[in-house]
């Protein structure tokens, strides 16, 4: 019996190596950032001024979020940088607003290289 279990676990092991591994994101793949893009969070409101800057181990940058019918909301927000494919990843996202207490998280990212900035909210 031990024998069997053994080589199940052997045969698995030898198996994993020939399995297709995930794909790595191609960052500078992405598209790069216009001014204003669209919100991650839909309805026609479009992001404006967004410029994030990389100090001490993260980016930010203030931006406005714009409605549709001309509603502004000041905003800032706070990413983890995070050095990868020769450029900086800002990844997990935490907005505040400031103007009110509403916060949040976003899905959207940013890869900053060689001057270029490319989003995405994969």
């Amino acid at each position: 019996m031990r024998i069997a279990a053994t080589a199940a676990v052997l045969a698995a092991v030898l198996i994993l190596p020939s399995m297709p591994s995930r794909a790595q994101v191609s960052y500078e793949s992405w598209p790069v950032l216009t001014d204003p893009f669209p919100s991650t969070g839909g309805g026609g409101i479009m992001i404006h001024d967004y410029d994030p800057v990389v100090a001490d181990g993260k980016c930010s940058t203030n931006f406005r979020a714009i409605e549709t019918n001309g509603t502004v909301y000041r905003n800032a927000i706070v990413f983890d940088a995070v050095e990868t494919q020769g450029g900086v990843l800002c990844t997990n996202g935490k907005w505040r607003s400031l103007d009110s207490d509403a916060t949040g998280t976003t899905p959207f990212k940013v890869f900053l290289k060689g001057g270029v900035k490319r989003g995405s909210a994969e």
